[in-house]
C-alpha cells in the first residue's frame, strides 16, 4: 500500500542546489576548454616568436618571455578551473545522493561500512546494520576515518541516556545548516580514506625515544659538515678526502638511524590523506559557534594555549609531505647530502613526543563531530522523524506509528508496538511475506537509532536503555562445519546469557527454531522465552507455526498474540501489513503455490 506524501523541503532544497552544481559543472568544463584551447595558441605563437627571435634574429630574443609568462598564467588559472569544476562534481554528488536517500534510491551509493560487519554481533547483521543497502550506508556522510569508525561504533551498541540526550540536543542544533554539511563535504580527496584511526593512536602513544634532541642536533650538524666541505672542497680549500671522510660519518649515522626511519615511514606513510581531512575537519569545529553542551565541550577540547590541533595536525601534515619528498626523482640525490630521511623522521617523533598525547582525543573529538553531522543530515532529511525519550527504568519500549528506516513513508505502514513488564512479549503470527519479519527490524533499527542519539521514524518512542540480540538471519556454514540450526541454537544461547544483565535486553527472534520438527520446536520456543521473561528481558518472537501462538496463551497477561493478515484476490495474495490482536487463523502457503501454478 502506497499513499502521498507532502512534498519533502530538503528535497525542495537538493533539487535547487543540485541544479546550481551542476550550472557550475558545466560552466567550469567549458572554461576548461577555453583555458586549454587558449594554451595550445600562446604555445604555437611561443614557437614562432622563438623562431623569428633565435633563428631569424627578427625580433629581439627577449620577447620570447611574454609567451612563456602568458603560458605559465594560463597553467595557474588553469589550476584553479579545474579545483572549482571539482569542487562543483563533488556538490553535484552531495546533493544527488541527498535526493536519492529521500527518494529511497541509494542503495547503490555510498560507504556501506562492510569493514565493521561482524557475523557475531548481537544485532548487526540481521538489522542490515552494515552492507549494502544498510543503515550506515543510509546514515553516513563521513569524510574521515576517524568519522567512519565513530558511526561504526555508536550504531554497534547503546549509549547511556545522558549521553542520549546530549548527542540529541547537538543533531537538533546541526539539522537545519545544510551549508555546514556543504563544506564537510568538499573536505579531502576520497569519501573517507582506509587508513585505520587506531593505527595513528597506536603510533601516538608509542614511548619517547630516548636522546631524541641530542640526535636531532648532531643530525644537523653532520648534514651542515658534509655541505659545507662539498663546497669547500670545490673551491679547492681543503682536500676532497676531508669531505668524502664527512659523508662517511653521515652516512654511518643514517644507518644507525635505519631502522627507526623505517618504522616512522611505515607508521605513517598512510596517513597523509587523512591528516588533510582531519586538519579541515578540526578548524571547521574549532571555528563553529554552538549552543549544545557536547558541541561546545567539543570545541574546548581542542583549544591550547601552544597552538590549535588543526595547525599542529598540519604541521604533522607538512612533515610528511617532506618526508615523501625522499622519493622525488630530482631530490632524491641530493637528499642524501641533507640526512632527509633522518632528520625529517626525527622531526615527525619530536612533533609525537609533543603532540602524541592529544592525538586520540582529537580523533574522538573530530570522529564526534562527524556522526553528529550525518546524524543531523538524517533527521532534516526526514522530515517526520521525531527524537525518542530515552529513560533509566523497568524495561519498555511504547512506540506509535513505528516506520522502518530504511523504507520510505511511501513504501512503509506504521504500526504501534507496546512492550514493557506487563507486556513483555508480542508472538507475532502470520504468513509468508504479511510483514513479520520486517516488523521486528522496525522495532530493532529503531531501537539502534534512538540509542544513538538519532530520531526515530514514527510519531513517537518511549524506551528504556536497551541492549539488543535477535536471531533471524542464522545459516549453515561449510567453512565452520555447522548447520543452519545448530547456528541458531548458538545464536539463542548468545541471547538468552545476554538477558539479566543491564542494560535489560529487547530480544528479536525470527521463526524461531523452524529447523526442527513442529514438537521439538514447541518445547524449544517455550523454555527460550519463558527464561528470557524471567531474566527481565523484552521482545517480539514471530512463528508461521499456529501451534506456537500457544506460548503467548500460556504465558498471558505478561505476552500477547498479534498477527499480520492476508487474503487472496483473483488468484493475487493481498497484505495489508497492520499488525491486528490474537494469533492469525489462516495461511496463505496453498494460495501462493496454486498462484504460482502449483498442482496443489
Amino acid at each position: 500500500m502506497s499513499r502521498t506524501t507532502p512534498p519533502n523541503p530538503a528535497q525542495t532544497l537538493y533539487r535547487q542546489r543540485l541544479a546550481a552544481a551542476r550550472a557550475a559543472t558545466d560552466r567550469m568544463q567549458r572554461r576548461e576548454r577555453h583555458i586549454g584551447t587558449l594554451r595550445l595558441y600562446v604555445f604555437v605563437i611561443g614557437i614562432a616568436l622563438a623562431w623569428a627571435a633565435f633563428d631569424k634574429n627578427a625580433l629581439p630574443r627577449a620577447i620570447v618571455v611574454l609567451p612563456l609568462g602568458a603560458f605559465a598564467a594560463l597553467l595557474v588559472h588553469h589550476g584553479r578551473v579545474i579545483g572549482e569544476r571539482q569542487r562543483a562534481q563533488r556538490l553535484v554528488a552531495l546533493y544527488s545522493h541527498g535526493i536519492a536517500r529521500i527518494e529511497g534510491t541509494w542503495s547503490t551509493l555510498g560507504e556501506r561500512g562492510q569493514r565493521f560487519a561482524d557475523a557475531a554481533h548481537a544485532y548487526t547483521s540481521d538489522m542490515d546494520i552494515f552492507g549494502q543497502g544498510s543503515l550506515f550506508q543510509l546514515l553516513c556522510t563521513a569524510r574521515s576515518a576517524a568519522g567512519l569508525a565513530t558511526l561504526a561504533d555508536w550504531l554497534s551498541g547503546p549509549a547511556d541516556p545522558a549521553e542520549i540526550g546530549e548527542r540529541q540536543r547537538s543533531v537538533e542544533e546541526l539539522r537545519p545548516d545544510v551549508d555546514r554539511r556543504e563544506r564537510l563535504a568538499l573536505v579531502g580527496d576520497t569519501n573517507a580514506s582506509d587508513f585505520d584511526p587506531d593505527h595513528l593512536i597506536s603510533w601516538s602513544e608509542r614511548p619517547t625515544s630516548a636522546g631524541l634532541a641530542t640526535m636531532r642536533v648532531v643530525a644537523a650538524a653532520l648534514a651542515a659538515t658534509t655541505i659545507a666541505t662539498f663546497f669547500l672542497q670545490g673551491l679547492g680549500a681543503i682536500n676532497p678526502e676531508i669531505f668524502l671522510g664527512a659523508l662517511a660519518v653521515q652516512g654511518a649515522f643514517g644507518l644507525r638511524r635505519r631502522a627507526a626511519n623505517s618504522d616512522v615511514v611505515l607508521s605513517l606513510e598512510l596517513a597523509a590523506a587523512e591528516l588533510a581531512s582531519l586538519a579541515h575537519l578540526l578548524r571547521e569545529i574549532e571555528d563553529g559557534e554552538f549552543r549544545s553542551t557536547k558541541l561546545v565541550r567539543l570545541r574546548q577540547s581542542l583549544a591550547a594555549d601552544d597552538g590549535s590541533a588543526s595547525a599542529r595536525i598540519r604541521q604533522l601534515h607538512r612533515l610528511i609531505q617532506l618526508l615523501d619528498a625522499r622519493r622525488n626523482m630530482i631530490f632524491a640525490p641530493l637528499s642524501i647530502f641533507f640526512l632527509w630521511t633522518s632528520q625529517t623522521c626525527m622531526a615527525i617523533e619530536a612533533w609525537r613526543t609533543h603532540n602524541g598525547p592529544e592525538l586520540p582525543q582529537w580523533l574522538r573529538a573530530v570522529g564526534d563531530y562527524e556522526s553528529l553531522c550525518a546524524l543531523s543530515s538524517f533527521a532534516y532529511e526526514r522530515a517526520n522523524a521525531t527524537y525518542p525519550e530515552v529513560i533509566d527504568g523497568s524495561p519498555q519500549f511504547e512506540a506509535r506509528g513505528l516506520r522502518h528506516p530504511l523504507m520510505t513513508e511511501e513504501q512503509c505502514i506504521a504500526n504501534d508496538v507496546s512492550l514493557s513488564d506487563e507486556n513483555a512479549l508480542l508472538l507475532i503470527s502470520g504468513s509468508n511475506m504479511s510483514g513479520k519479519s520486517t516488523l521486528l527490524r522496525t522495532i530493532g533499527t529503531n531501537a539502534v537509532l534512538a540509542q544513538m542519539g538519532a530520531p526515530v521514524c514514527g510519531v513517537s518512542l518511549r524506551m528504556s536503555s536497551l541492549q539488543v540480540g535477535t536471531s533471524m538471519r542464522t545459516q549453515d556454514s561449510l567453512l565452520d562445519g555447522t548447520s543452519a540450526f545448530y547456528a541458531e541454537i548458538t545464536r539463542l544461547k548468545q541471547i538468552v546469557d545476554m538477558a539479566g544483565g543491564q542494560p535489560a535486553l529487547l530480544f528479536m527472534l525470527d521463526e524461531v527454531l523452524h529447523g526442527t520438527n513442529s514438537h521439538d520446536r514447541r518445547l524449544g520456543a517455550e523454555a527460550v522465552v519463558e527464561t528470557l521473561l524471567e531474566r527481565g528481558a523484552i521482545g517480539a518472537v514471530t512463528t508461521h507455526d499456529l501451534s506456537l501462538a500457544e506460548i503467548a496463551e500460556h504465558l498471558a497477561p505478561r505476552a500477547r498474540n498479534v498477527h499480520f493478515a492476508d487474503r487472496l484476490v483473483d488468484d493475487e495474495m493481498v497484505f495489508d501489513y497492520t499488525m491486528h490482536d490474537g494469533p492469525v487463523q489462516g495461511s496463505n502457503a496453498l494460495g501462493l503455490m496454486r498462484a504460482i501454478g502449483l498442482d496443489v
